[in-house]
């Protein structure tokens, strides 16, 4: 009877333990990019979402998204957190999910929040998710494969402790640098308005695109169950934090226009 209330707790364990690894960036990755944005505004688009979320910052709200996931009323939500498609093709070729996706769900925000006869409340609502969503298009493995969740059922170690490649990339390697989300974004690079201006470029589905080569290029960086350690933090980190500043430069953007 103990050894099943041993492999019961265990499982158990595992399970919540590997939920919570699916989540996102991390909360200190979704402040920087909202951080970032935040610091790239128009002051017409500051005034307007100052009063939308009533004096609370992108930063603030940018892991909104997330913490509604533990409400079953918004279950509608979760797969716009997410792109599953294949290695070698683009999104225009992939199958769809017919709940939405990271575009879809970003195009309803935008939607939203460019519609006179939404609510504050709508509004509100839909701008922390945009705020969160961009984020998460901006994590490579979130445009990943069907058949392993983006990443989330390939076991690696991090340091010696069991993880996924999901994980990594959301969360370990960011924790692992010990930054709060206000010095990621203070150290982002210094980038000239011609840079800022490239990386502005393009749609949404363009963006999804570009981040899917780097998905490519994760698949390919490990081997199940290899454990993981600073070499591939040296190795990958400045991808992680060149992301962060792109989606945060990219949010801003969307919010320019928005609220122009």
């Amino acid at each position: 009877m103990k050894l099943k209330i041993v492999i019961l707790l265990s499982f158990l364990f595992f399970s919540q333990s590997e939920k919570e690894e699916t989540f996102f960036w991390g909360q200190n990755g979704h402040r920087a990019t909202a951080k970032i944005a935040e610091n790239h505004l128009s002051r017409r688009a500051k005034r307007k979402i100052d009063k939308l979320l009533k004096g609370q910052s992108l930063a603030f709200v940018s892991t909104f998204a997330d913490e509604i996931k533990s409400d079953k009323k918004y279950d509608k939500y979760y797969s716009w957190h997410y792109i599953n498609m294949g290695l070698e093709q683009t999104y225009a070729e992939a199958k769809k999910n017919p709940k939405g996706d990271l575009v879809t769900g970003i195009k309803k925000c935008i939607k939203v929040l460019k519609d006179k006869n939404s609510s504050q409340e709508h509004k509100a609502f839909y701008l922390k998710l945009l705020v969160h969503f961009v984020g998460d298009l901006h994590q490579p493995m979130h445009i990943g494969q069907r058949e392993d969740k983006g990443g989330n059922t390939i076991q690696v170690q991090w340091f010696g402790k069991g993880t996924n490649l999901h994980a990594v990339w959301d969360t370990k390697m960011i924790e692992e640098w010990n930054m709060s989300y206000l010095e990621l974004a203070n150290n982002a690079k210094d980038l000239s308005k011609k840079q800022i201006k490239a990386i502005e470029k393009g749609t949404i589905e363009d963006w999804v695109n570009e981040v899917h080569e780097l998905t490519k290029e994760i698949y390919k960086s490990v081997k199940v169950g290899e454990n993981l350690r600073y070499k591939y933090s040296y190795d990958h980190f400045v991808t992680v934090r060149n992301q962060l500043q792109i989606g945060g430069i990219r949010l801003a953007k969307i919010l320019n226009d928005i609220f122009c």
